[in-house]
């Protein structure tokens, strides 16, 4: 690809059944022209949405000593990307990790994982979104749904909302300490949903058609092919179109297969992100 290889550090559970986390991040990362190496928090062999009551196992133990290893061995991570976690002990690891192992250019990108719909995730409480605040704070990328950052930042959440009060909360989230923030499942009509983008300077919003139910996994799919593109040396306006616009086309993939309970299925799209070239599908407003 003509360019210098990156390293990929992703930092979340592995769920052996139900495409989510880990088993995501891995091959997207992989296709995006990456090294990709996993840091895993816990094993669980199914997701936690729709299989019952899986049986859990925390490595939270096990990552620091991994971690030290690295550190002996002079390696460092382009960009270390931040899922899903299990518990505040991990996100105290998790900080630490990043400060030890990032390279001087590197990026720390941290998807929130813990909420959707205007509710938490079970299993989470508010010790645990106060645990993740200093993590996102360090952040140069936080990428969020709505729900979580009305979690983040106290905020009130809403099914129905303006322009004007997504701005507000993406300040908001800034102010906690991030570079930028990429809110994702941002809708202002029901044809459409979107990304918005800020950082101190800048405000972007990327809309695409909108499809009707949802999909466990769409959330790490998305932060995957965004540290993936961003580590090969795309824009972080041109990762978000290309991840926004490879969510939709797997979206459209699963809802045909009628495949939703197991999550997204993306394999088979997998040679379009190896293949990209920083354009998109997506209308910028």
């Amino acid at each position: 690809m003509g360019m210098e290889r990156k390293r990929v550090l992703t930092v979340q559970d592995i769920s052996c059944v139900g495409q989510c986390s880990m088993t995501v991040a891995l091959p997207i990362l992989s296709a995006c022209g990456v090294e990709a190496c996993p840091l895993p928090t816990a094993v669980l062999s199914t997701h936690t949405g729709g299989f019952g009551r899986p049986h859990i196992r925390s490595l939270a133990e096990d990552m620091m000593p991994m971690a030290l290893h690295w550190r002996e061995q002079g390696i460092y991570f382009d960009a270390i990307l931040v899922g899903y976690l299990g518990s505040a002990e991990e996100i105290g690891h998790i900080l630490s990790v990043a400060e030890q192992l990032t390279a001087p250019e590197g990026k720390l990108i941290v998807d929130p994982a813990m909420g959707d719909h205007g509710m938490l995730y079970s299993g989470f409480d508010s010790e645990y979104v106060s645990a993740m605040k200093p993590l996102c704070a360090g952040a140069d990328y936080l990428l969020p749904n709505l729900t979580e950052a009305c979690l983040l930042t106290g905020e009130a959440y809403r099914e129905h909302y303006d322009r004007e009060w997504v701005e507000m909360l993406a300040d908001r989230l800034l102010d906690i300490g991030c570079k930028a923030v990429i809110l994702t499942g941002v809708s202002f009509d029901e044809l459409h949903t979107g990304v918005l983008m800020k950082d101190g300077k800048n405000s972007e919003y990327y809309a695409h058609r909108r499809l009707k139910g949802s999909c466990h996994g769409t959330g790490d799919i998305f932060a995957a092919v965004f540290t993936g593109m961003l580590a090969r040396g795309e824009t972080p306006e041109r990762a978000v179109k290309a991840a926004a616009g490879y969510v939709l086309s797997c979206m459209e993939l699963t809802a045909r297969e009628n495949r939703r309970g197991y999550g997204v299925m993306f394999e088979a799209l997998l040679p379009k992100l190896f293949q990209h070239d920083g354009g998109d599908g997506n209308r910028s407003l």
